[in-house]
């Protein structure tokens, strides 16, 4: 996302602190600082942590505007400007598989012990810190670190149970999946909710009994005390020491949460797909030519599944966005991903019927997936049938929503014919769906204008590269 107007815009999910804001400004991601904040600043980038980190990657890549009066001027509430390095695309943790969101947590972790070895803490601990570039986290949030005060408790701790403990576990622990339930509650799960889930029985794995019952007492207890907690805490000696014990028990705990589900509906749809094997090859081989008949910049490849042809398109664009609905495929996907040392492929789990809106504040807070990138190619092969027959969205709405990205598309559909499709069909055939060749080709055509098919030897699935042409 570009911005071309001279005036800098709130950028998603800025509005929350105080002393920092930040802005999109003709490309660059900006963070104005207070005069406390930019103390805080001056620490931290002088402190050993900080560079040590972001040479490895692990913290986005921070600079001081020498002269920010180049830059519109804000308010005199700010003493100094920071430019922050771009992540190629904004994502949310309601988007992440369970692998995903545990590597943030371990990241998190990281960045608050390293932080209080020398000196200084964090004021917050959400996922909505971490950032993605491909398989790899990166800490984004410069505004959250500050100055460690000798009696101070984690400031950290709830956030991060609520937002990265409780959900982990729940999926680990019962098979729950967390995305919907952050995607509906910003502030994460609470204390009483996740116990509330999990049975007696639970109380005996690892974590539970401390981090949700007794924390759920703990907050029944004095949420609406009227003495200062945290005078009590500096009294009884609370200090940095305790701090990073505790950081480095939860470290210990996330690192051992698992999650080992057998199956989902489509994680060996690799080998129970309905292709031969020369219907296969030709599928490839037409998805080959069209990736590679030039780079681009973004790619994104809708109903990915295993990745295949996430892969194939990382050869030739900056950079691949591959979603899918089943958390599992993803999940996979990204921890081989990892393991291969692809970066510039980013895995997340997303309902195209269902997607992620924007939410937050004024719905600004967190954006919905157009408001975040465009692509130069979209990818979308099996999945047409999914949604027209399995989702009840009409072919004619889809075509129309995938052409307004303003993209290439290379697009499959998958003939009635196909036991697939049979399967979606078999409790329906009462109902009609405009679902045809016919009405894709009409559609793409009225859409994009230039139009190339290829129907592979089986005659039941057709591959189509559109893209806009003079007509339309």
């Amino acid at each position: 996302m570009t911005v071309t107007s001279s005036v800098p815009q709130f950028e998603h999910g800025s509005f929350r602190d105080p002393d920092t804001r930040v802005y999109w400004h003709h490309g660059e991601v900006l963070r104005y600082l207070s005069a406390r904040a930019l103390a805080d600043w001056e620490q931290l980038s002088a402190s050993e942590f900080f560079k040590r980190l972001t040479a490895e990657r692990r913290v986005v890549l921070t600079e001081r505007v020498g002269d920010p009066e180049v830059l519109p001027s804000m308010d005199g509430k700010w003493a100094a400007v920071l430019k922050h390095e771009r992540v190629p695309m904004v994502s949310y943790p309601y988007e992440w598989p369970f692998s995903m969101l545990r590597d943030a947590a371990l990241l998190q972790l990281d960045v608050t012990l390293a932080a209080l070895g020398e000196g200084m803490t964090l004021k917050d601990a959400t996922p909505f810190n971490v950032q993605w570039v491909g398989s790899r986290p990166t800490f984004i949030d410069i505004g959250s670190f500050t100055a460690y005060r000798d009696g101070e408790p984690w400031a950290g701790y709830r956030q991060f149970c609520q937002l990265f403990l409780f959900p982990l576990m729940l999926q680990a622990y019962k098979d729950l999946p967390f995305q919907a339930w952050l995607r509906g509650s910003l502030d994460g799960i609470e204390a009483e909710q996740c116990r509330s889930v999990l049975s007696v029985r639970d109380y005996l794995r690892p974590g539970v009994l401390t981090h949700v019952y007794l924390q759920a007492k703990a907050q029944a207890r004095y949420e609406g005390a009227a003495h200062d907690i945290k005078a009590d805490l500096r009294a009884a000696g609370f200090g940095v020491k305790l701090i990073t014990h505790n950081v480095s028990s939860l470290r210990r705990l996330v690192e051992q949460l698992r999650w080992k589900p057998a199956r989902s509906t489509w994680s060996n749809y690799q080998h129970e797909h309905t292709y031969d094997s020369g219907d296969l090859e030709r599928k490839m081989a037409f998805v080959q030519h069209v990736v590679a008949s030039r780079r681009r910049g973004t790619v994104w490849d809708l109903g990915c599944n295993t990745g295949t042809y996430s892969r194939l398109a990382s050869e030739q664009a900056d950079y691949v966005l591959a979603i899918d609905a089943d958390h599992l495929v993803i999940d996979r996907l990204y921890r081989a991903l990892e393991a291969e040392g692809i970066a510039n492929v980013l895995p997340l789990v997303f309902d195209i019927a269902n997607p992620s809106p924007g939410l937050g504040w004024r719905c600004r807070e967190r954006g919905a997936l157009g408001e975040r990138g465009s692509p130069d190619l979209i990818i979308c092969l099996a999945l047409t049938h999914h949604l027209v027959i399995g989702r009840n969205i009409p072919l004619t709405e889809l075509i129309e929503w995938l052409s307004g990205f303003g993209a290439e598309l290379v697009i499959e559909f998958v003939g009635r014919e196909d036991s697939m499709v049979q399967h979606l069909l078999r409790h329906r055939g009462d109902q009609e769906f405009d679902y045809s060749p016919a009405i894709m080709e009409e559609s793409l055509a009225r859409h994009f204008g230039d139009v190339t098919k290829q129907t592979l030897e089986s005659g039941r699935r057709m591959l189509y590269h559109a893209k806009a042409g003079h007509d339309a």
